[in-house]
């Protein structure tokens, strides 16, 4: 079945050109450094708690932003230069590692050191990826988006998930302070990446307004937009699952008393696998989202999805889960590349910042509450029995795909007040 609806960038294959492949090196760098520190961060942690609650609150306090801070992030991100913004996001995340590594030296290391740097990047994070999304429309042309977001997640897939994982892990068993070192370098790099890009990214306005009537407007355009507030309901759910799943994971696959008894390199590896996937999804999602069409690609996404987090409740086989995690990659790289490219393409450029973020707080919002939950039922019923009802809670999120047919994705997209 072939979707009409996806008359996107099907067939135009104008090059994205010099300032776009500017954006895509730095977000490779930052990303990289995004994979090596959300390893390296958890093996830290689990050399001073073996408490699955502390562990999971590690991740409530790297996500916990995103429910606190997401919507003044887009409304900056509307309101200053959006290159200027990441760059000095991406400065404060390469500091805080460095005073991390200060605190460890100085032998002052507890789980309450890394929940502040987790908050914190946490924060920096909301700032970066707020922009990061809302500045590709001013770099391509939107007919171009399918194509530019499946690169650009190609190259962030690859280095958060396939390369910075298994490289965070090594540099851990180097060393923790190398785990920490490396990061900081490579945001510090990608800040040179967006130095190098030229022109200014500051949205035109028209006449002065306050904060929260800017956060106002970008809630109420969301709001508005059935299939855009229907699909970042959806991605609560799913973040809210997975968030609950991986918080906890590293118990259930790291050390001899583990489930899988998996060294920290093997860890790594294992996530590995659903970069690959990722890395896969990226360079094809553009051609399945063409030939299937997006309804019947969002519905497999949240079959794979709910096996993705819930196999662990059947198996700790690492050859069993590997394929399962790669195929979980690839699925979630084609919900994102559909979701965020449709997403740019019904917002008006002088509102993305704030719908991106009010977005995200319906999206990414529930992942410190996915995580504290993780940690709480694991706590209470045990590893696999948690791993079991974020699967299924998955699953039960094909009760909402009747609102999202290819006929209502292509009506939003043709609405007046599309940008």
């Amino acid at each position: 079945m072939t979707d009409p609806s996806v008359g996107t960038d099907q067939g135009n294959r104008t090059p994205l050109g010099a300032s776009y492949w500017k954006l895509w090196v730095s977000s490779g760098l930052s990303n990289l450094a995004d994979g090596v520190f959300k390893i390296a961060l958890p093996l830290l942690a689990i050399q001073l708690t073996q408490s699955p609650t502390l562990i999971a609150g590690l991740t409530v306090a790297a996500t916990l932003p995103w429910l606190f801070f997401a919507l003044t992030a887009g409304a900056l991100a509307d309101r200053m230069d959006r290159r200027r913004l990441m760059a000095w996001a991406n400065l404060s995340r390469a500091v805080l590692p460095a005073l991390l590594v200060t605190v460890l030296l100085l032998d002052l290391g507890s789980i309450w050191a890394l929940y502040v740097v987790a908050l914190i990047v946490g924060v920096a994070e909301t700032l970066y990826d707020t922009s990061a999304q809302s500045i590709l429309p001013q770099v391509v042309h939107r007919d171009q988006l399918s194509r530019a977001n499946g690169r650009l997640y190609t190259v962030e897939l690859t280095t958060n998930q396939f390369v910075g994982p298994p490289l965070g892990g090594l540099l851990v068993g180097i060393g923790v302070i190398a785990g920490l070192v490396v990061p900081a370098a490579l945001w510090c790099a990608a800040v040179g990446g967006l130095l190098l890009l030229p022109g200014t990214f500051r949205v035109e306005r028209e006449g002065r307004t306050t904060l929260r009537s800017d956060i106002r407007e970008g809630l109420g355009f969301l709001w508005n937009q059935k299939v855009l507030r229907t699909l970042a309901a959806m991605t609560g759910v799913l973040n809210f699952a997975s968030s609950a799943a991986f918080a906890v994971l590293v118990l259930f696959a790291v050390g001899p008393s583990s489930e899988m008894r998996l060294s920290e390199v093997g860890f790594g590896v294992l996530l590995t696998t659903s970069a690959v996937g990722s890395f896969i999804g990226s360079l094809t999602a553009e051609r399945i989202e063409a030939g299937l069409g997006r309804a019947v690609s969002l519905m497999l996404t949240i079959v794979g999805c709910a096996l993705f987090v819930g196999a662990p409740a059947l198996t700790s086989s690492p050859f069993v889960l590997g394929p399962i995690f790669l195929l979980g990659g690839l699925l979630i790289v084609l919900w994102n590349v559909i979701t965020v490219s449709l997403r740019q393409r019904i917002t008006p450029d002088r509102l993305l910042g704030r719908v991106n973020s009010a977005y995200r707080l319906l999206a990414w919002g529930t992942m410190p509450l996915g995580a504290a939950t993780g940690g709480l039922l694991a706590q209470w019923l045990g590893l696999q029995a948690m791993f079991g009802i974020m699967g299924l809670l998955t699953l039960a999120l094909l009760g909402m795909m009747p609102i999202l047919t290819n006929r209502a994705i292509a009506a939003a997209e043709a609405q007046p007040n599309a940008g």
